[in-house]
């Protein structure tokens, strides 16, 4: 069970827009729930969820509006936020922009939506790309008889439609790694992770079913064979079409794939990586007039890949000024709203090293504010490349039709959270 009845409201409190699911509470009890919200600002105690008699309120902040769930039941938290904030999600892709206003200017169409999202407080049909078959922004209302919901909403696969046809059939698979990665100021490596996804855009007639192979380990390891070049994947999350039951059982990665674009999965490596683009910087203070800060930059990934549209912000203190730049590639740029020195380097091939020097004066009058060490943050992509070294093995495309279709895989490793800590 979910929630009872969805409310609306700005930031003041007034109900905007609400839909009773269930009709066993008294809707008047919203008006509780923005007394109780400031007492619980004043008083420093903020929930997520506040309590008033028998009634549950479970509400989310977005813009100038909250959304607030209520219930009489012990309901499933989780998948009452869950709920809200993909009602969130569905209202950004009919409006963009979920704010007072475009509730207030899409009233029909919001209820209408209110109306699909929940059936007698469970969480119903969710999919923008369906919904949007059946209730368009004209505001028209469904009427019994004249005008049916498509077969998707009472489907097993409530993800995608039938009858979808297209004169070339292909599908693009995209397989994004982003690193994160903290060294301290002595080269140490204190956080590093890899947080992939892979994702797809569709572009197949009639109902075609999918088999992705990885080179997981834990396949290997039922299947018996070489595990040497295999990664381990953690916190797997599958896209609703992933047949789960026979992922748990073999591995074996089967679905019916919504049509268009979508994020089939995505994962975690907690494991040691070799920083891929290594930072080295010097700073000298020449009697408190101006300051040289020395940066050197080396990549340590093999020479066959290039890292493209590389920035390096190097931090320099906040009263510097007068810059000059010396760079043995790209180029310098003082972002002085930021306090960084920006050194951006276009590609960035593997192996190479190169050097940046910056100047700066600095007011003659001794400062005894010390700049606190903030680290140097580094961003980058480098097509077809992985870190974890995830592979697609192979994208089969089974259609009862039997047509052929081309399957296309692109690697992509791009910055996460990278920074590099200085002395």
């Amino acid at each position: 069970m979910s929630a009872s009845a969805l409310f609306i409201l700005d930031l003041k409190g007034k109900v905007l827009i609400c839909r009773n699911y269930m009709g066993n509470m008294d809707m008047n009890e919203i008006d509780h729930f923005m007394p109780f919200l400031i007492k619980r600002e004043e008083e420093a105690e903020m929930t997520p969820l506040i309590t008033h008699g028998s009634s549950h309120f479970l509400w989310i902040k977005h813009n100038n509006l909250y959304l607030v769930a209520m219930t009489k039941k012990n309901a499933n938290a989780a998948l009452v936020y869950s709920f809200l904030y993909r009602v969130v999600q569905v209202f950004q892709e009919y409006f963009k922009e979920l704010e007072e206003e475009s509730i207030r200017d899409n009233f029909v169409t919001v209820y209408e939506l209110m109306d699909e999202v929940m059936d007698f407080g469970f969480p119903q049909t969710t999919d923008s790309k369906i919904l949007q078959e059946y209730i368009t922004q004209q505001g028209h209302k469904l009427e019994v008889g004249s005008v049916r919901p498509p077969a998707t909403v009472t489907n097993a696969v409530s993800w995608r439609s039938e009858g979808i046809k297209y004169r070339k059939n292909e599908v693009f698979m995209d397989v994004i790694e982003s690193v994160n990665l903290l060294v301290n100021a002595t080269g140490s490596v204190l956080r590093s992770e890899i947080v992939g996804c892979i994702k797809l855009k569709v572009i197949l007639s009639g109902m075609p079913e999918l088999r992705l192979g990885l080179n997981d380990k834990v396949l290997f390891e039922i299947t018996g064979r070489d595990k040497s070049k295999t990664v381990e994947l953690e916190d797997v999350k599958f896209h609703q079409c992933v047949r789960l039951s026979r992922f748990q059982n073999d591995r074996t990665i089967s679905f019916i794939p919504p049509d268009g674009e979508s994020e089939l999965m995505s994962y975690r490596l907690n494991t040691m990586v070799k920083p891929l683009i290594w930072i080295e910087s010097v700073i000298e203070k020449f009697s408190h007039s101006r300051v040289e800060i020395k940066v050197k930059a080396r990549t340590q990934f093999k020479t066959r890949s290039t890292a493209n549209n590389v920035s390096i912000l190097v931090p320099v203190p906040s009263d510097a000024d007068s810059p000059k730049f010396k760079t043995s590639t790209g180029s310098a740029k003082w972002v002085p709203e930021k306090n960084v020195v920006q050194w951006n380097i276009k590609s960035f091939p593997g192996g190479k090293e190169y050097l940046m020097r910056a100047h700066f004066g600095l007011p003659s009058v001794e400062s005894d504010e010390l700049d606190a060490k903030r680290p140097i943050t580094v961003n980058f992509e480098i097509p077809y490349f992985t870190v974890s070294g995830i592979q697609v093995r192979y994208l089969k495309i089974i259609e009862k039709s039997g047509y052929q279709a081309l399957p296309w895989v692109r690697y992509i490793t791009q910055s996460g959270d990278y920074q590099l800590r200085t002395n």
